[in-house]
């Protein structure tokens, strides 16, 4: 094992990597649905159905490429290479993801499912080796949570990049609502080409330094017997998965609570790019910033009690503040907002503790059997990722569907009530299934000091 201290270049060198992938994350979490259904011409009912079928199978996907990134031996590491190989590709399926050809009806949804499905497929290839990288940087748990908060800090400092640009750039490509189709796919081009420099800089600028005890291949079978073994492995991939459902309800429902449900100004003029803010987009955007505003405080605050008493708490408040969502006025903005920062600084500190988390398991994995599985088990937490974001981007287009969304027209008392549902109630059901599942979480800190110290004197002989 190489003891080399993570530097600061290093740090930020791997924050850039997540900056990549959350601007495209968060354009198809609160956008893409949005996209499809009034850009594209899709029914909200065929795009929820799609996202439930594409990104199941792109979250089975996500073990095969744990798997051969555990097998993958290069003079630059196991995971890094990924990172190399697969950015530009990222970049272009991206692109083609916002791209609307002509078809009819037909060819629309064949063409969405294939971009869409190449899309995830591609996301995961460079995803899964660059969240299982954070395992292999460093063996000390406080600095794994510190580089964590690194990671999620520049993924939502990516989100709002995303999210501030997204509607200006639409408007000064595509000019006006005929060539809006156009500005969509060359604002996708302008986050793929950004997407790809952030991703070569992350290979550029970190280290890999833990090497396994046993540097023979283990037998597939091991590795995944191994993982089925693992209750922590179990409880943490069920809160992940909970967490996920209610992001991705409340994302994808918000830009449809603030065009059909809420009364609020068209635009906030802010004098760039020559064009204006939606009440949308400063929801999301002060979303994001909470988001880090919360991080900056996840590192000291689970030092002093623990990742597990973190994650309850946050999302505690989470649900409670959520649920607060329903009971405001259609025209308090400043209610909206404010919810909005409280409801966000929760949710999103629980991230860097999960990531933290999945590489503890990596560790108590390989004190426990011998073996290290660091690729399998990251792919795991992208996959509960995705398992979360698929049911709740699938329930996000059946709901609306079920409520009777139109799009592009005025919305009915029980489609408004719908996504006034959406915001707070429903989604609240996730937080609280977070909650159960991380209570019975066993790796304590002390836990952890004892696994951590055996690993590392095994590793010194």
């Amino acid at each position: 094992m190489n003891t080399t201290k993570v530097t600061l270049k290093e740090k930020v060198g791997y924050g850039l990597g997540d900056a990549a992938s959350s601007m495209f994350w968060k354009l198809f979490g609160m956008y893409l649905l949005f996209f499809y259904t009034d850009i594209f011409g899709l029914e909200a009912g065929i795009v929820g159905t799609m996202f439930l079928v594409t990104r199941v199978w792109d979250s089975l996907f996500d073990p095969i490429v744990g798997v051969l990134g555990d097998r993958t031996e290069t003079k630059w590491g196991k995971f890094r290479p990924y990172l190399l190989w697969v950015a530009v590709p990222f970049g272009i399926l991206g692109v083609f993801t916002f791209t609307t050809p002509d078809f009819g009806a037909t060819g629309k949804i064949i063409y969405a499912y294939v971009t869409y499905s190449l899309m995830m497929m591609v996301y995961s290839l460079i995803n899964v080796p660059y969240a299982s990288l954070l395992g292999v940087m460093s063996s000390n748990p406080k600095e794994r949570t510190a580089l964590s908060s690194y990671r999620m800090i520049f993924a939502f400092l990516g989100s709002i990049l995303a999210l501030v640009l997204i509607e200006p750039l639409v408007r000064f490509f595509g000019n006006d609502a005929e060539n809006l189709r156009f500005g969509w796919s060359m604002s996708a081009v302008v986050f793929a080409i950004i997407a790809v420099i952030f991703f070569l800089c992350t290979f550029s600028w970190t280290k890999e330094r833990i090497r396994p005890i046993k540097e023979s291949k283990n037998p597939l079978k091991d590795d995944i017997k191994d993982l089925l073994g693992n209750k922590p492995w179990w409880i943490l991939l069920g809160a992940g998965i909970a967490a996920l459902i209610f992001n991705s309800i409340r994302d994808g429902a918000a830009v449809y609570y603030f065009k059909y449900y809420a009364v609020t100004p068209d635009t906030f003029d802010l004098g760039f790019i020559g064009s204006a803010l939606s009440l949308t987009t400063i929801y999301l955007v002060l979303g994001q910033a909470a988001n880090i505003l919360r991080i900056l405080f996840v590192t000291p605050v689970s030092n002093q009690i623990g990742k597990k008493k973190t994650y309850l708490f946050a999302m505690v408040f989470a649900t409670v503040f959520s649920v607060a969502f329903y009971f405001i006025d259609k025209s308090n903005i400043a209610m909206m907002l404010v919810l909005q920062v409280l409801i966000s600084a929760c949710a999103g500190s629980i991230f860097p503790l999960l990531w933290s988390m999945y590489a503890d398991i990596a560790d108590y994995s390989e004190w426990k059997t011998g073996r290290r599985a660091t690729g399998l088990i990251f792919s795991s937490s992208s996959m509960s990722q995705k398992f979360g974001w698929s049911i709740g981007g699938a329930l996000t287009g059946w709901l609306l569907a079920f409520f009777g969304f139109q799009a592009n027209v005025i919305q009915t008392t029980e489609a408004q009530e719908g996504i006034r549902l959406m915001l707070s109630f429903l989604p609240a059901v996730g937080t609280l299934l977070s909650v159960i599942f991380i209570y019975f979480y066993p790796l304590t800190e002390k836990k952890l000091g004892e696994i951590t110290t055996e690993l590392n004197s095994k590793r010194e002989k």
